[in-house]
């Protein structure tokens, strides 16, 4: 059975190698709405997402993410947007709410012809003193860990074949 859904999700590559060129807005509106359609338990829609197109401040969360591995370089691939998904650690399923909405995004983005790439290290980040003031500057109140970044943009290389599938994925009973 073959349709365009499960295409995407065969299709879709984790991309590390980014043209300066931002997203377009219609294709962004698209990839962030399916973002808070994601399934969460119990309905209680516990993420938040946060959408940074600034320059200075994409800089700024690199720094602060290559700062968490020790490095120097940018751990965001040149990516010009991204998005930072934060959830609400007083709801049990907190992460995997947060894990849902990142990867339909990333799937959204696929769809709409946007690569992207999930960076670990938003629970470091937004732990920190650095983090916490970013979040209030940008007016986010309560207690979130910080789930995911999505890195955001349009590819500057080809795409990468699929790895095959390992032996034993899928169990049946």
């Amino acid at each position: 059975m073959t349709n365009e859904i499960l295409e995407c999700l065969k299709k879709r590559r984790s991309v590390r190698s980014y043209l300066k060129r931002q997203v377009e807005e219609e294709a962004l509106c698209a990839i962030l709405e399916a973002g808070t359609y994601a399934a969460t338990g119990r309905n209680l829609q516990s993420p938040v997402i946060v959408c940074v197109q600034d320059p200075e401040t994409v800089r700024y969360l690199s720094k602060c993410n290559a700062a968490v591995m020790g490095m120097d370089g940018d751990p965001f691939y040149g990516a010009p947007t991204v998005v930072v998904v934060l959830a609400d650690r007083g709801v049990s399923t907190h992460k995997e709410d947060g894990a849902l909405v990142i990867g339909n995004m990333m799937n959204a983005a696929f769809s709409v012809g946007v690569d992207s790439c999930w960076i670990h290290r938003a629970r470091e980040v937004f732990d920190s003193a650095e983090g916490k003031a970013l979040l209030e500057k940008w007016g986010i109140a309560g207690d979130y860990e910080g789930v995911g970044n999505l890195i955001l943009g349009y590819r500057s290389s080809d795409l990468p074949d699929a790895r095959p599938r390992k032996e034993n994925y899928i169990y049946r009973v």
